[in-house]
C-alpha cells in the first residue's frame, strides 16, 4: 500500500487523492489500535482498498452531552495510597489533567459497596432516626483525598454524583446489608441521609452534583450490598420524601437520577417515573447500566426512555469488564474476543446468547458510540484503578479497570481501555451537541458532536480486521484518510472549518 503524501502546518492538512474539491477539510486524527497506537496523532495514512463515505450533518442536532468519566471507589482510592506519590500523581493526571483524559463526569458510592474494603454505613447507630451520629469518617483516609486531589488537578472541573448501594441494615425489613427493602418508618430518615451527605461533603470542600436514588434497585443476585425498590416504590420515595427534603434543605438544584440498572428493563421504570407531572417533578433523568448483554445496546429501550421524557437526562452510570481478573501488560488480550462476563456462567439458558465472549475494547467503543447515537448524554465507567487481582473487593467480585496497579512492585499499567475512554472524554466536552452522521459502511461505528468552543469531534470505530479509507465531509469540504484494522479514531475539526 502506498502512503498518501501529507503537508503539515499548525494542523494536519491531508491532501485529497480521490476527490476533487476546491477546499479541503483540516483535521487532526488520533488513533488507538490493536497494532499499538495509543491515542497517537497520525501524520501518515495507508490507502485501503475500500472507501467509506462519512458525511457530518451539523444541521441535525440531538442531545447535549453531560460528560464522560469513571468512579471514585474506596478500592481505587486505597490503591492510590499504596503506591508511590509519583505513580499516584501520574494516574490522577492521566484521568483529570487537560492533557490527559480530562474526565468531566464521575460517580462515587454512599456507604460501602462491593468495591470497598469492608461493609460500613455513615449511620452506624441503630434507631438514630434524626441521624445525630451521621459520619463520613470511613471516607477520610482514602476516598476524600482521592477526590480532592483530582479536583486540584482538573482545570475544567468535573461533576460528581453519588449512589447508595444500601441503607444501614437497621433501616431495612431484613436487617441485612444484602437485599430487603427500606422500612416505611425510615423513609424520612433515609431522605435526611442524602441531605446530611451533601452537608458533610460540602464541609470537605466537595460539591456533589447529584444522586442516583439506588444502585441496582432490582438487586444483584443477593451477593453484595443492595436494597430493593419496585418502580412505583422508588417513584413514591422521590416524589414524597427525597425530592421535598432536598428542596426544603436548600438542595433543590441537586440532580436526581432514577432507576440505575440494566437497559432491558427501562420501560417499566420510566413509565413509573414519568407517569405524570407530579411523579416527574423531582426526577432530572434516568441512570442505566450495561450488564444485560456483552453486545446488545438496546436502542429501542433507549429511544423509548428518551421519547417518554425528552427533556430529561439519560446517563450510563456504570460499566466494567466484570467476572474477569485483569490481564497484566497484555494489550492484545483487550483487543481479542476472550473475555467473559457474569452471564457466561450464570445467565438463564434463554439469555445465554446475550453473553458471548467479547473483546473489552470492542465492548467499550461499541457501547459508547451506540448509546450516544441513541440519546445517552453521559457515560461513566466503574473503578478507575484496580490491582492485578481485580480488587481489592470484600466480596471477591473481581473486575477490570482502565488502569491496573501492582502496589507491591509500585508498577502501573494503562490498559487499552484507558485510551478508549479518552477518545471520548478528552475530545467531546460537556455541553457538546451530538449531530447527525451519514455513514456508508455498516461495519464502522461513527458518532459526532460539536463542542461549546466550536470544534467538532468525530469518533470512528473499526472493529473489523480490514483497514478502511475514509472520505469525511462537512459543509461541502472533504478530507480523506484511513483507519487501521481494529482501531478507534477521534477526528478533531477546528472551529475555522465550520
Amino acid at each position: 500500500m502506498k502512503p498518501i503524501k501529507l503537508f503539515v502546518f499548525s494542523l494536519l492538512i491531508i491532501t485529497m487523492s480521490c476527490n476533487k474539491t476546491k477546499s479541503n477539510l483540516q483535521v487532526e486524527v488520533f488513533e488507538t489500535s490493536a497494532k499499538g497506537n495509543k491515542l497517537t496523532k497520525l501524520s501518515e495514512f495507508q490507502k485501503a482498498d475500500s472507501l467509506v463515505t462519512i458525511k457530518l450533518k451539523p444541521e441535525d442536532t440531538f442531545q447535549t452531552i453531560t460528560g464522560f468519566g469513571g468512579a471514585f471507589t474506596e478500592s481505587s482510592a486505597y490503591l492510590l495510597n499504596k503506591i508511590s506519590k509519583k505513580n499516584r500523581d501520574t494516574i490522577l493526571k492521566a484521568y483529570f489533567a487537560k492533557n490527559g483524559a480530562n474526565y468531566s463526569l464521575t460517580r462515587t458510592h454512599m456507604n460501602s459497596c462491593d468495591f470497598s474494603l469492608g461493609q460500613y454505613s455513615y449511620s452506624p447507630v441503630e434507631a438514630d432516626m434524626s441521624l445525630e451520629h451521621f459520619t463520613i469518617e470511613e471516607d477520610r483516609d482514602d476516598l476524600i483525598p482521592m477526590i480532592k486531589d483530582a479536583m486540584a488537578i482538573s482545570e475544567d472541573g468535573f461533576k460528581i454524583f453519588a449512589s447508595p448501594w444500601t441503607a444501614a441494615p437497621w433501616m431495612k425489613d431484613n436487617n441485612s446489608w444484602v437485599g430487603g427493602k427500606l422500612l416505611p418508618e425510615y423513609y424520612d430518615t433515609w431522605a435526611l441521609f442524602f441531605s446530611k451527605y451533601l452537608d458533610a461533603y460540602k464541609n470537605e470542600g466537595i460539591d456533589i452534583w447529584g444522586f442516583t436514588v439506588e444502585n441496582e434497585p432490582m438487586g444483584n443476585g443477593n451477593n453484595w450490598e443492595s436494597m430493593h425498590y419496585s418502580p412505583d416504590e422508588m417513584t413514591a420515595f422521590v416524589q414524597n420524601y427525597l425530592g421535598p427534603k432536598l428542596e426544603a434543605d436548600g438542595y433543590g438544584d441537586k440532580i436526581i437520577l432514577g432507576f440505575d440498572q440494566n437497559r432491558a428493563h427501562l420501560k417499566d421504570w420510566v413509565d413509573s417515573m414519568y407517569k405524570n407531572e407530579a411523579t416527574s417533578k423531582y426526577f432530572d433523568g434516568t441512570a442505566i447500566h450495561w450488564y444485560d448483554s456483552t453486545f446488545e445496546i438496546y436502542p429501542k429501550e433507549l429511544q423509548y426512555a428518551h421519547n417518554k421524557a425528552p427533556n430529561k437526562l439519560l446517563i450510563q452510570t456504570e460499566a466494567c469488564v466484570d467476572s474477569e481478573i485483569p490481564k497484566w501488560k497484555d494489550d492484545a488480550w483487550y483487543w481479542s474476543k476472550e473475555a467473559t462476563d457474569w452471564g457466561w456462567d450464570w445467565a438463564p439458558e434463554d439469555q445465554k446468547y446475550l453473553h458471548p465472549k467479547y473483546a473489552p475494547v470492542n465492548r467499550y467503543a461499541r457501547d459508547i458510540i451506540g448509546t450516544l447515537n441513541n440519546w445517552v448524554d453521559g457515560w461513566v465507567d466503574w473503578n478507575m484503578v484496580l490491582d492485578r487481582q481485580g480488587g481489592p473487593n470484600w466480596f471477591e467480585n473481581w473486575c477490570v479497570a482502565p488502569v491496573i496497579v501492582d502496589p507491591d512492585k509500585d508498577e502501573v499499567y494503562f490498559t487499552p481501555l484507558y485510551y478508549t475512554m479518552a477518545h471520548f472524554s478528552k475530545y467531546i466536552r460537556p455541553n457538546a451537541k451530538v449531530i447527525g452522521v451519514d455513514n456508508s459502511d455498516e461495519e464502522l461505528m461513527v458518532t459526532a458532536a460539536i463542542n461549546p468552543d466550536g470544534t467538532t469531534a468525530v469518533v470512528i470505530f473499526n472493529e473489523t480486521k480490514t483497514p478502511k479509507s475514509i472520505n469525511l465531509s462537512m459543509h461541502g469540504k472533504n478530507v480523506e484518510f484511513s483507519i487501521d484494522a481494529q482501531a478507534i479514531q477521534t477526528i478533531l475539526i477546528p472551529i475555522n472549518e465550520l
